[in-house]
Order: C-alpha cells, then sequence, then structure tokens
C-alpha cells in the first residue's frame, strides 16, 4: 500500500519560512520523480516544485529563488523548504510522487497570514 504523508504545515507569518516534509512507503522511492503542488482556496492545483529521481529539480516561476525540494532516498522523503512566504501562497500543499503524479498524500494546510 502506497502512502504519502505531509507534515509541517501550519501558520507562518508573511515573509517567513516553513519546510514541508512528506514521508513514502510502499514504493521504490529512489526511482521515482517527487513533487510538491498546492491548491488554493477557489483556484486548481499547481505544480510548485519537482524532482527527479536523479536530482534534477524545477520550479514555477513565482517561486523560484526561495522555495527549495530536496529529497533524501535513504530516509524515503521529500522536503520543500520555502522562504520569504506571501499570503497569496496561503494553500493546501500536497506532496506527489511518480512523473505523472500517479501517488498524493493528504495534503497539509499552510496559512501565510499575520
Amino acid at each position: 500500500q502506497v502512502q504519502l504523508v505531509e507534515s509541517g504545515g501550519g501558520l507562518v507569518q508573511p515573509g517567513g519560512s516553513l519546510r514541508l516534509s512528506c514521508a513514502a512507503s510502499g514504493i521504490m522511492f529512489r526511482i521515482y520523480a517527487m513533487g510538491w503542488y498546492r491548491q488554493a482556496p477557489g483556484k486548481q492545483r499547481e505544480l510548485v516544485a519537482a524532482i527527479t529521481s536523479g536530482g534534477s529539480t524545477n520550479y514555477a516561476d513565482s517561486v523560484k529563488g526561495r522555495f527549495t525540494i530536496s529529497r533524501d532516498n535513504a530516509k524515503k522523503a521529500v522536503y520543500l523548504q520555502m522562504n520569504s512566504l506571501k499570503p497569496e501562497e496561503t494553500a493546501v500543499y500536497y506532496c506527489s510522487a511518480g512523473s505523472s503524479s500517479t501517488y498524493w498524500g493528504q495534503g497539509t494546510q499552510v496559512p501565510v497570514s499575520s
């Protein structure tokens, strides 16, 4: 059974930082591309960042220079370091596994507000 469990969400002030984690089980983690998506209220889910099995990364233009995706194959985990957060980035953040996002986590809330 495949499970992706996100953690690390929570209320953060504008300009603040947060680190999200996603723990995977039930998959051969090291061969999977992993991604972070977000869905703001009333909006479509969008890709935030992705990392291939080889460690290559890509980011949405809106987060380049502020967010960093990384992975630890030994721990079967992927992370999203988010800096200089903006109120409009308030969303549920989801972890996905697979180049076509075959598997999804349940999401973690990130409200950005003072």
